[in-house]
């Protein structure tokens, strides 16, 4: 299904609904509009198996550009607004787009890009222009709001938020099928798993260019449901959003759970959150103490998978797993799962090393074919780089980033332990652990925290974390020293901007860890 055949049965049904000002667009108006915009692909020349590129904020605009590129065929790329004009030029001069979108509140990066993007001959703005680009909504106007000649499935082709490097823009297959006829991998884990339907109500608290935000919520529309879009993640907001619509279904990462979890006690039994039957997470580990008090306070209807954007395996847990595994993100649903040594050989149980999977998943790093092959082993099992292991059960346990290790006089220390810690104590907001240089040992451990209130930032805290830290892990495995901030470089979909926070600390040293 897409809105089109979705318009026909349930025209006035909200297809989705903006979370601070209430805007409800409809599946007349997604579909309209979203036909408006395929003409104008159409018109300009681009065929199936082309490339758009957008960069935008959680705009009422941005799933219908999503879903024109869809049902015309195309490969579209989401980008960042937080991205400086050099990063957004790399990702659409990479992905080869034809045609770049972007909004009047982007104008700054918009502009600085605009002379360095020769193959997008379309360039668009919304709410406002600058020079050098089209009036979005005066061109779309000159269109009708009917389906192109050709209606193909089209594909996302979506870039790494680069927190270990250069992004890479992950290029599956298109489906070669008519629009409407190619359900998907994640539309058919929604229904089947997560028992949506037409009348899911999901709540997207996360920026809509990431993965999971953009694909569960096309996934959404496919079933008639109704997507509840936040423009930013707010604590308070997100509860009241979750009682004001019903919502049936959400999906979170780690740190707004923490951020939630937070809020006084009174804030939180505010709001009723009954109607949720449904609250996903992923894209990073949860701390423990974090799950069992999110299940405590939801009950059993926390659900977690782990995936990436490659799509090359699934693992999920739900809350009855999880609390007899706690720490596990659970076993494959997609793939069988190796874990393996560097010089590529199967470990068994409870021993760490690589994370692989074996599936018949098929996907590429655009115009990277050495990322591609270094991502896969001879027998074709493909990775994501990340570390862990599984236990006799075969549930999986993430331990970190492989790039993330710190090696410390020889010896393997995985932040995330540490920074699962930390996360839950008091005083803190959010916490990065890293390596650091040290003459003697190579790297030593250091934590960098942003506190719940700057004042308490100072000695004596950073001896209270310390201590804190070894009372629940080894003493190595702590942190030597502790650096405070106001806020840490945090991608919106949870994920650390650590290669950041390495290189303030690594400059004018020989770092051992790579891009």
């Amino acid at each position: 299904m897409y809105p089109g055949a979705i318009a026909k049965d349930r025209p006035d049904h909200p297809a989705y609904i903006m979370g601070s000002t209430g805007q409800v667009v409809t599946y007349r108006e997604l579909d309209d509009e979203s036909n408006r915009i395929a003409q104008l692909f159409w018109d300009a020349g681009l065929r199936e198996g082309d490339h758009i590129a957008f960069m935008m904020e959680n705009h009422p605009r941005f799933l219908q550009i999503a879903w024109a590129a869809q049902r015309a065929g195309l490969y579209y790329t989401a980008i960042s607004w937080r991205l400086t004009p050099s990063e957004v030029e790399y990702i659409v001069n990479d992905c080869g787009a034809k045609a770049f979108i972007t909004t009047h509140a982007r104008r700054d990066v918009a502009s600085q890009v605009l002379d360095k993007l020769p193959e997008a001959k379309v360039r668009l703005m919304i709410d406002g222009v600058v020079d050098g680009y089209d009036p979005f909504e005066e061109r779309i106007a000159q269109y009708p709001a009917e389906p192109i000649p050709e209606e193909r499935e089209g594909a996302d082709m979506l870039y790494s938020s680069g927190t270990t490097g250069q992004p890479k823009g992950v290029k599956p297959k298109l489906p070669g099928v008519a629009a409407g006829d190619f359900p998907g991998g994640v539309l058919m884990l929604f229904q089947g798993l997560f028992g949506a339907d037409q009348d899911t109500v999901y709540l997207s608290p996360a920026p809509l260019y990431h993965a999971a935000p953009l694909r569960f919520t096309m996934a959404v529309h496919r079933l008639g449901g109704t997507a509840v879009i936040m423009e930013h993640f707010d604590p308070v907001e997100c509860l009241a959003l979750i009682e004001r619509y019903k919502v049936t279904h959400a999906q979170f990462v780690p740190t707004m759970f923490v951020r939630m979890l937070k809020l006084p006690e009174e804030e939180r039994a505010r709001y009723d959150v009954s109607s949720l039957k449904v609250a996903i997470h992923a894209a990073a580990p949860c701390p423990v103490p974090v799950k069992e008090q999110m299940i405590e306070w939801w009950g059993p209807i926390i659900h977690e998978y782990y995936a990436g954007t490659e799509g090359n395996g699934f693992v999920y847990c739900n809350s009855e797993d999880w609390l007899a595994h706690k720490g596990t993100v659970g076993k494959p649903l997609l793939g069988a799962l190796h874990i393996l040594d560097e010089e590529g050989n199967e470990l068994p149980p409870r021993q760490e090393g690589t994370i692989y999977f074996e599936s018949a998943a098929d996907f590429e790093y655009h115009n990277d074919p050495e990322k591609t092959k270094a991502s896969r082993t001879e027998q074709g099992w493909s990775t994501l780089g990340d570390v862990g292991y599984v236990d006799e059960d075969g549930f999986l346990y993430l331990t970190d980033r492989k790039a993330y290790m710190i090696i410390s006089g020889g010896v393997n220390i995985y932040p995330q332990e540490a920074e699962n810690v930390l996360t839950v104590h008091p005083k803190v907001l959010d916490v990065a652990v890293i390596g650091v240089p040290n003459d003697e040992m190579g790297e030593e451990v250091k934590a960098i925290v942003q506190p719940m209130d700057m004042a308490d930032a100072g000695p004596d805290l950073e001896r209270e974390l310390i201590d804190y830290c070894k009372q629940h892990l080894a003493s190595y495995k702590c942190p030597r020293s502790v650096d405070f901030r106001e806020e840490l470089p945090r991608h919106p979909t949870g994920k650390l901007y650590k290669r950041l926070l390495r290189d303030e600390y690594w400059e004018g040293h020989q770092t051992r860890i790579g891009n």
